[in-house]
């Protein structure tokens, strides 16, 4: 259990928030060009200098999906290639050695 949740509930969660996240960003800046107009927003827009987190949540992503990567290919070439199956491969991930 991680924070009072089971592993899959909390992916759920995590997946559901993220799908949110992006539904209540595209709404409302659907809102926004609907009721300024697009070309109004563009014109009006200011020089103000973004966080310096902001970028690290734009590459956060990226990191989970090249960690993906990696594994799939240790497990294509370091496991299936040789004959191994993929339970030699959780049991890989899973046990510290």
């Amino acid at each position: 259990m991680i924070a009072g949740f089971y592993e899959q509930d909390l992916a759920a969660y995590m997946l559901l928030g993220i799908m949110l996240n992006f539904l209540f960003s595209f709404l409302f800046g659907l809102y926004l060009s609907q009721n300024i107009g697009m070309e109004e927003m563009i014109m009006s827009k200011g020089e103000k200098k973004q966080s310096w987190w902001m970028p690290l949540t734009l590459i956060i992503p990226f990191v989970k999906m090249s960690i993906t990567l990696y594994r799939v290919a240790i497990l294509q070439i370091y496991f299936l290639n040789q004959g191994r199956s993929h339970k030699d491969f959780w049991i890989y991930l899973t046990n510290e050695q």
